[in-house]
């Protein structure tokens, strides 16, 4: 089914595979006839490669500074980069940017916080040229496919899935700093990616949806890191096979597998996706040239994918439906030690109690967002379920299109009234189910999901309040046939439906007659709307000479998500308030963690107020006492040694791209983590442009533990020097254990930014 290459590869006339090695020089020349491309030359023949050269500015394809044609962020996400860009000099967006409402669109907790948010977007796209969707028109993604996408251009947003390589656009998801780069003239700055081929061949099964094809995908590479931080180029006869709507489906889901973007091939059926859409002249061809090198291939023969699901607690935690079936009791207690890791003994977890006469039983089914609702997914599960009917016991079904275009057009074309009929409640555009919000099961309840990923709390459960339900990863088609079957685990390859794939139409006007669109033309006599939840950025000051710091959490877990460093669901409301949010970090994870992190802040408070930090936290008597014993450098003051903390994590920043699970630490005094690596490149960014030191240590040499003070002599020096190494001291008994930390690479940018304490004091610096 799938097949991962030892070695890159050269592919030939977007067709032929060949490894490299000691006789890919002579099959070259075999396929091709002519003078071979050296590796360097065919690396340069990726449609990856391509964009990025039209879109870099350095001069150097090495080290490239990338500037977006377009930018768009979702109203969890666009309060905070706009004030931030605005604090460190916003006049104008210089790009398209989009506004979208789909995550806080739900406005009854909170009080008016929510709409607050939504009106303070609206003004800032009046005063600055932007584009505002409010809230039940569109999915963030969904939108930018009907509206932003473009053959090879490239598209910068807030949030994780932001994937549109289906439509030969480039698209990254990083956290708000890295939109407020772009807000200011500066630029995305990354060494040169690797770029992966994902070589597909043969052409789905029946029943088989785009969700399983990436399922499947995301099984086999996301552990061993594969595709980490490269781009995926999807290529090979196998994508001609695919409608448009189908690899869309696949390409939102490579987030899950933590590359960094996705570029497909285009053909007539992208072609037709923009005409339909109006915008034809948005449209190219893209293809590889003549001899592509690849950094790696992963071959799919999509004929032999099967219905897929992903267990709790993760995407990558899969099986096929009939493999589940088969060894039910064993993969159920597989999932029940994954859960005693994952949700930390918290709770008593158990699918057990879901089997019925042999069967697996679902309490809930979803059908949802840019992952799920789309128009041909929910048409697939229409023509499923067609007079058949869910039932009147636990089991519901809820489906989301992922816009009203394609809500329109399913009453149009009658797909709507079928999923009424059968007991499914159709509802508005609204990204709630993927991240928490809306939906939420019963305790122990079980749901299966068309949505983009299924960590612990991903369906709105609290551990902290006793309540656990999980979420398992499925496509439309076999969430559909489980419904028609009344909650019993069904693969829609088990059903004979009759896809009757409908053409479908979009109707513009619906955007034409709510969308607020600027044009680009910005009014600086607008006035911005502030609501008494959207606080400014608190103040943050440049890095000291010294620091002392204090590990407040460690983590031990192999993957560490977003989800576990600032929790989703619930806390999305206060997140235009940076204090506010702040509370809630790492509160399913380590509870404790606010309350250590504020006993160190208040230390580094009287500090910076030229007061006795000792005596703010008397324990730094002893570590004080210790430093002056055992250094004999007299310029170590309290005055030049700032004081703050930190936590140790394996590997942090699976998931969102959200950067409040740095910000939240920083405001709480957080001036670094410590970690064996970072899942993501977006999260180890969030942390530099947050003003925090992404130090590294080697794995199993950990001679510090939670609650332990360690000192960074010399710290302000080291990262101006660009020091790979730093010099660091366990602060304890009275002595200091010498080890050593590494910062990693960083550029010159990055280096003044943690320098001068956060983004924002860098650009006011500027």
């Amino acid at each position: 089914m799938i097949k991962l290459y030892e070695t890159g590869a050269y592919l030939v006339n977007g067709t032929q595979l060949i490894p490299d090695g000691p006789d890919a020089a002579a099959q070259l020349h075999q396929a091709m006839g002519e003078r071979i491309p050296t590796k360097e030359e065919a690396a340069r023949q990726t449609m990856a490669y391509s964009i990025l050269e039209a879109h870099n500015t350095s001069g150097s394809m090495e080290k490239l500074r990338i500037k977006f044609d377009k930018l768009t962020s979702h109203d969890i996400t666009f309060v905070g980069i706009i004030q931030t860009a605005r604090a460190s000099g916003l006049e104008k967006f210089p790009v398209p940017y989009v506004l979208t409402n789909c995550h806080n669109s739900l406005c009854a907790v909170g009080g008016t916080i929510n709409e607050d948010d939504h009106m303070f977007g609206l003004s800032c796209a009046k005063k600055y040229g932007g584009v505002y969707v409010p809230p039940h028109q569109a999915v963030i993604h969904q939108f930018a496919r009907e509206m932003l996408a473009g053959c090879g251009k490239m598209i910068l947003g807030s949030d994780s899935h932001t994937r549109y390589g289906a439509l030969g656009t480039m698209a990254m998801g990083e956290g708000g700093p890295e939109l407020v780069k772009q807000l200011l003239g500066q630029t995305y700055d990354i060494n040169m990616p690797g770029v992966v081929a994902i070589y597909l061949t043969g052409k789905p099964a029946k029943g088989v949806g785009p969700q399983d094809v990436a399922l499947a995908i995301i099984g086999a590479v996301f552990a061993n890191g594969y595709v980490n931080n490269k781009i995926m180029e999807f290529v090979g006869p196998g994508v001609a096979n695919l409608s448009a709507d189908f690899r869309i489906g696949i390409d939102v889901m490579t987030t899950e597998t933590t590359c960094l973007s996705s570029i497909w091939e285009t053909d007539s059926a992208v072609k037709e996706f923009y005409e339909i859409h109006g915008r034809s002249g948005e449209y190219q061809e893209l293809k590889p040239g003549a001899a592509a090198y690849y950094d790696g291939v992963v071959e799919v023969d999509l004929g032999e994918v099967k219905p897929m699901i992903a267990m709790p607690f993760h995407p990558s935690n899969t099986y096929t439906i009939e493999e589940l079936k088969e060894n039910l009791e064993d993969i159920l207690d597989d999932v029940e030690k994954r859960a005693k890791v994952s949700l930390g003994g918290a709770v008593d977890f158990t699918l057990r109690n879901k089997v019925r006469n042999g069967q697996l039983y679902v309490d809930q089914g979803i059908i949802a967002g840019c992952a799920g609702g789309g128009f041909e997914n929910i048409c697939d599960a229409a023509d499923i379920l067609r007079d058949h009917y869910i039932g009147a016991d636990e089991f519901t079904l809820s489906i989301y299109p992922a816009s009203t275009p394609i809500y329109m057009e399913l009453a149009k074309n009658g797909r709507l009234a079928d999923l009424i009929k059968s007991g499914a409640i159709v509802k508005t555009a609204f990204c709630g189910p993927c991240f928490g919000a809306g939906d939420t099961p019963a305790n122990n309840a079980f749901s299966i999901r068309h949505s983009t990923r299924n960590f612990p709390n991903r369906e709105g459960s609290k551990l902290q309040s006793g309540q656990i339900a999980s979420v398992a990863l499925m496509d439309a088609r076999s969430i559909a046939a489980t419904a028609a079957n009344k909650g019993y685990l069904t693969a829609a390859t088990e059903v004979d439906a009759d896809f009757t794939k409908p053409k479908y139409f979009f109707d513009g006007s619906i955007y034409a007659n709510r969308v607020f669109d600027s044009k680009g033309v910005a009014d600086p006599d607008a006035e911005i709307k502030f609501g008494p939840n959207i606080k400014d950025w608190p103040p943050m000051c440049a890095l000291t000479e010294h620091l002392i710091l204090k590990v407040v959490s460690e983590i031990h877990d192999p993957v560490t998500t977003t989800d576990e460093l600032i929790p989703s669901g619930e806390t999305s409301s206060y997140r235009s308030n940076p204090l506010g949010l702040a509370e809630f970090t790492l509160s399913r994870k380590d509870p404790a963690y606010v309350g250590r992190a504020k006993a160190v802040q208040a230390a580094e408070k009287a500090r910076e107020a030229g007061e006795d930090a000792k005596a703010a936290l008397p324990e730094l008597q002893e570590v004080y006492a210790a430093i002056r014993a055992n250094v004999s450098d007299t310029q170590i003051t309290m005055e030049n040694t700032g004081i703050g903390s930190t936590i140790f994590a394996v590997k942090p920043g699976d998931g969102s791209a959200r950067e409040q699970a740095a910000s939240c630490q920083k405001v709480l005094g957080g001036w670094a983590n410590i970690a064996n690596s970072y899942a993501t490149k977006r999260y180890r960014s969030n942390l530099i442009n947050w003003g925090m030191l992404p130090l590294l240590i080697p794995e199993g040499a950990l001679p510090f533990a939670n609650g332990d003070y360690l000192f960074l002599p010399g710290i302000r020096e080291a990262v101006a020097d660009a020091a790979t190494q730093i010099q660091a001291y366990v602060v304890k008994n009275g002595g200091l254990t010498p080890f050593t930390l590494t910062l990693g690479e960083l550029t010159a940018d990055e280096r003044q930014i943690i320098l001068d304490g956060c983004l924002i004091n860098y650009n006011r610096v500027k």
